[in-house]
């Protein structure tokens, strides 16, 4: 049984768990001063008869803080495979009456979850998808990415609102109401404004906002090299209708002999050279 649990949890086992297998407390303290096992935290340790993996770290580092400690943030991000990076401190949240040191290379967080924002992954608790993808998309640089990835593939947008909201007061919440603001299409016409000033700050002129073209109105649009800039919100959250809509709008602006680049939101915040540098080519070549 020991063997069993030290390869289904990545080579860390609990107190608990060795006495449940049959191993006395003298069995387990022999083997941690002969060097077989290494202490962790208090009744958490690893088999030192192999690597200490990110996964390893994170659950030791769980389980250290007890029995209601949740990995959060990019940790649970981690955990969740949102993303491959490990934080290099680990984010734990903890009830707010619980008691104890903080270990080495760990952030705590103490409050309250709802239990509905809590889930059992691979034997430790974290954060349940939507609010991981809520907190680590306001903790990570690419958070917007991060968030976009998790729409496409894992969450629904109205179920990131509702963690949100349940969660109002922490920290990063004005951030969090922004990027789903944002995911929600409420930030298009932002996204509009930054599109003209980034327009505006690499010099290029010639160009008209909201210009008609094929009875349609362009966000951008070139009338000398017949260029039409489309500032897009998030496909995936868009129906069938207007997808189609959207198409149909294009193939006829395209059909007066126009050339229709698209950016999306992402684009202009986390690559805005490369969308100058497309629209440049784009103007020169026509």
């Amino acid at each position: 049984m020991i063997n069993d649990y030290l390869r289904r949890q990545d080579g860390v086992i609990t107190l608990a768990q060795a006495r449940a297998s049959g191993l006395s407390r003298r069995s387990v303290q022999h083997r941690v001063n002969s060097g077989q096992w290494r202490r962790c935290a208090r009744g958490v340790y690893f088999a030192d008869d192999r690597l200490f993996t990110d996964e390893a770290r994170i659950r030791a580092t769980v389980w250290g803080y007890g029995a209601h400690a949740a990995a959060s943030g990019l940790t649970a991000a981690r955990w969740h495979g949102l993303t491959q990076f490990t934080p290099d401190v680990l984010e734990v949240t903890v009830p707010r009456d619980s008691h104890g040191r903080r270990h080495p290379d760990s952030r705590v967080r103490r409050r309250d979850l709802d239990p509905v924002d809590i889930v059992e992954l691979r034997g430790v608790r974290v954060t349940a998808m939507p609010l991981t993808v809520v907190e680590a998309s306001v903790q990570s640089r690419g958070g917007m990415k991060l968030m976009d990835n998790a729409l496409q593939r894992h969450v629904t947008l109205i179920s990131l609102w509702w963690s949100h909201l349940r969660n109002k007061g922490r920290t990063g919440a004005p951030r969090a109401r922004q990027l789903l603001e944002t995911a929600s299409g409420g930030a298009r016409s932002h996204a509009e404004r930054l599109l003209h000033k980034l327009l505006r700050e690499a010099d290029i002129t010639g160009w008209k906002p909201n210009y008609r073209v094929a009875g349609y109105r362009v966000d951008v649009g070139f009338p000398g090299p017949k260029v039409a800039l489309e500032v897009d919100g998030y496909a995936f959250h868009s129906g069938a209708h207007a997808f189609q809509i959207d198409r149909e709008r294009q193939n006829a602006i395209v059909l007066r002999d126009w050339q229709v680049l698209r950016f999306t939101w992402l684009d202009l915040t986390e690559y805005p050279e490369r969308v100058i540098a497309v629209i440049r080519a784009a103007i020169t070549a026509r």
